[in-house]
């Protein structure tokens, strides 16, 4: 997954699908691009399922989704991040616990 700079408001999936190719990247490549707009109260995700593209849009009525300083580089995030950051929470706060294998099975 990755994020996009703003402010991309009034694009639809294939303004979206243009602006990951200028940036360089592939969009057709399963990797999640979001998308804000100026104000931080929308996002939009594109990505492409295997049989089309796909466009997700959320608007917070009354808060501004967390989000970083991107310039001109891109974020990657974890699932779980995205799942903070779509529910409006500050996604940067949420890490991942390293999990130690078993040593013995059965």
């Amino acid at each position: 997954m990755r994020l996009c700079g703003a402010p991309h408001n009034r694009k639809g999936i294939d303004g979206l699908v243009a602006l990951v190719r200028d940036a360089g990247s592939d969009p057709f490549d399963g990797a999640l691009y979001v998308f804000r707009a100026k104000r931080a109260d929308r996002i939009k995700i594109v990505w492409w399922d295997g049989s089309g593209v796909c466009l997700y849009l959320k608007r917070l009525e009354k808060a501004k989704f967390c989000w970083p300083r991107i310039g001109h580089h891109r974020v990657q995030m974890n699932p779980a991040q995205l799942m903070a950051l779509v529910d409006g929470m500050d996604w940067k706060r949420v890490r991942t616990v390293a999990v130690k294998p078993p040593e013995i099975v059965g």
